[in-house]
């Protein structure tokens, strides 16, 4: 897809006279998750400028550290101390515990951060924080351990909004990357090379922009990362203190000192803005000359995150009329968006969220490689279509609460305590609807769900739909407008945004 504006133009900010509902709505969908009624007035009201600030704040809400995160951390030196003096049978049970308390704690993770990011003030900062764990790439399957993948993320939170570089410095040392990539493994005289071939190819400039022997003496830089009780921990014994020569630089170079040598190389500018388009703009990448621009600017301000976020956000480009409703919403907002869409609380019960998120192609701090997850027309086929349906209808079914399970049980009581309780969508719930002649109510339907009614052959067929319920008493009416709902829901319009 061509742009309809010109390289020199795409990043200019929005005019003023262009920020309207349909504006706010499409910054609300893309930032965010979705874009209710509520916020886009509100956005509308306050302005691009006031809305930009608060999406992409100066510091980026935090999710608190989970109990059982917690409890894993407390317990990691008592449990290796165990662990040494075991064997045998002794030591496979001790291991299979350690695997089970892992995935618990795992899955309490998922759905905390869920319940964190569902909620309309955190969506923006969250989604950016995921997107940041998107490039920077770690997976539980091989980390095995939901403390550091907490700690992990901590990290891309700590550092969302500051300069790149200092993120990719405290990604380097964290203990989850040190793990996924090996770098515990990395000494002198025997350099592991993958953290330092996917810091130039993955993390900050891309595949063509450095050699073979950059990356084998950027591995000699990095030797001596350890971790140590889920923390950091430099071993300077196993660390090469050589001489390196790297991207035509020579000097007695330290990891740190790899990473500002690749943040002086062209390719840097581009890279994370490209990313950028990939993520919350097109799966289609912009012609060449596009991302150049805005990435002179960026490396003109030090490679500043939030200033990115602003000026990508606000840009003439992220609003023109061509990437509107065209962008195929991942099963993470795509559940995030019905979450918010129908006011609901997100079910505190992992196998009511986290295993149809996997049917629809995307588990929780698991993408399936190293490149993270692919996106844009990957997520839809015929078995997570029927996922993404059979997600919708979960939504406006009753939990059946005397089939869970003892552990389930409590945590929808302790959610109950902490105020959440509407998991679900009643009937009761479309009475706003109810006393609607057939049309006014497809049109307000298609307008909560779709964020338009302007489609006249679709709001026409959805009339029609609930014409002969117009004079049936209020609960068939409601049984009506909740297969309406429904089918909004599963239609191909709403898994756009």
């Amino acid at each position: 897809m061509n742009p309809s504006l010109e390289p020199r133009d795409a990043w200019e900010r929005l005019p003023d006279r262009q920020w309207n509902a349909e504006a706010a709505r499409h910054l609300l969908r893309r930032a965010g998750w979705t874009a209710t009624s509520a916020d886009v007035e509100r956005a509308t009201s306050e302005g691009l400028e006031r809305t930009l600030e608060l999406l992409f704040p100066a510091a980026a809400p935090r999710l608190p550290e989970p109990p059982l995160i917690t409890e894993l951390t407390e317990d990691t030196p008592a449990f290796v101390q165990k662990l040494s003096a075991a064997s045998g049978g002794e030591k496979r049970a001790l291991l299979r515990e350690a695997r089970e308390r892992a995935q618990i704690a795992l899955q309490d993770l998922s759905v905390k951060w869920l319940e964190f990011a569902a909620r309309s003030e955190n969506a923006a900062s969250a989604k950016w924080v995921f997107f940041l764990g998107d490039v920077y790439v770690i997976a539980s399957e091989k980390v095995k351990n939901p403390a550091l993948i907490w700690r992990h993320f901590e990290i891309l939170r700590e550092h969302a909004f500051g300069p790149a570089p200092a993120l990719t410095k405290a990604v380097s040392r964290s203990p989850a990357m040190i793990r996924y990539l090996d770098l515990n493994e990395s000494k002198r005289g025997a350099p592991n090379e993958n953290f330092a071939r996917e810091l130039f190819e993955l993390f900050v400039l891309g595949e063509g922009n450095y050699t073979e022997q950059d990356i084998k003496e950027a591995a000699r830089a990095f030797t001596g990362y350890r971790t140590m009780f889920g923390e950091f921990r430099f071993a300077a014994r196993q660390h090469d203190l050589g001489t390196k020569t790297i991207f035509g630089h020579i000097g007695n170079f330290t990891g740190d000192d790899v990473i500002a040598l690749a943040y002086q190389q062209k390719a840097v500018r581009t890279f994370l803005p490209h990313e950028l388009v990939k993520f919350y703009l097109s799966d289609t990448p912009l012609p060449p000359g596009f991302t150049e621009p805005l990435g002179d600017w960026w490396a003109g301000g030090g490679y500043d995150l939030r200033a990115l976020a602003l000026k990508f956000f606000g840009s003439r480009l992220f609003f023109a009329p061509e990437y509107s409703g065209r962008f195929i919403k991942s099963p993470v907002q795509f559940y995030l968006g019905l979450v918010q869409d129908l006011d609901l609380d997100v079910v505190p019960i992992p196998r009511r969220v986290l295993v149809p998120l996997r049917q629809m192609g995307q588990m929780l701090y698991n993408p399936p490689n190293v490149r993270g997850w692919v996106g844009g027309r990957s997520w839809i086929n015929s078995a997570t279509l029927t996922a993404r349906r059979q997600m919708v209808e979960s939504l406006f079914e009753p939990i059946r609460e005397e089939y869970l399970n003892a552990d389930e049980q409590r945590s929808l009581e302790a959610a109950r305590d902490r105020g959440a309780g509407k998991f679900t969508v009643a009937d009761e719930g479309l009475a706003e609807f109810a006393n609607n002649d057939a049309a006014d109510a497809a049109g307000r339907l298609m307008r909560k769900f779709l964020g338009s009614s302007d489609a006249p052959e679709y709001r026409a067929d959805l009339g029609e739909f609930l014409r002969p319920a117009q004079s049936e008493p209020v609960p068939a009416r409601l049984r009506m407008l909740r297969r309406a709902a429904i089918a909004l829901l599963q239609s191909p319009e709403y898994q756009l945004c």
